[in-house]
């Protein structure tokens, strides 16, 4: 089962954190379900770049992202050649690591 591994970030994952996630699942679906509260102002519909997150280690495991995931990401504060929508990623059989941004472009942080 291949791990993800959140480094920390002073908001949305003091300690940093290491979970176990299934192939097939979004990487923004498991940090979720643990805890990991990284914005998605869109509901997961590829419309916003808040749930942006650069894949440190273990990006080439990661399918290609599509056209209108590249063009979102075109607009993500702190682009990176490693940078995904973790909304759009999904975990393959490789461990992650995964940094989350200190800053997104999302002018209203919603509760969610």
């Amino acid at each position: 089962m291949p791990k993800l591994i959140f480094m920390p970030h002073p908001e949305r994952c003091p300690e940093g954190m290491e979970i176990e996630a299934e192939s097939g699942e979004s990487i923004l679906n498991v940090a979720l379900r643990h805890g990991i509260d990284i914005e998605h102002a869109c509901e997961k519909a590829c419309a916003c770049t808040t749930c942006h997150v650069v894949i440190r280690q273990g990006f080439d495991s990661l399918a290609e992202s599509e056209e209108n995931e590249d063009d979102m990401l075109d607009k993500a504060w702190g682009l990176e050649p490693e940078s995904r929508l973790s909304c759009q990623a999904l975990v393959a059989d490789e461990d992650l690591l995964i940094e989350i941004p200190k800053y997104n472009i999302n002018m209203v942080s919603e509760g969610h």
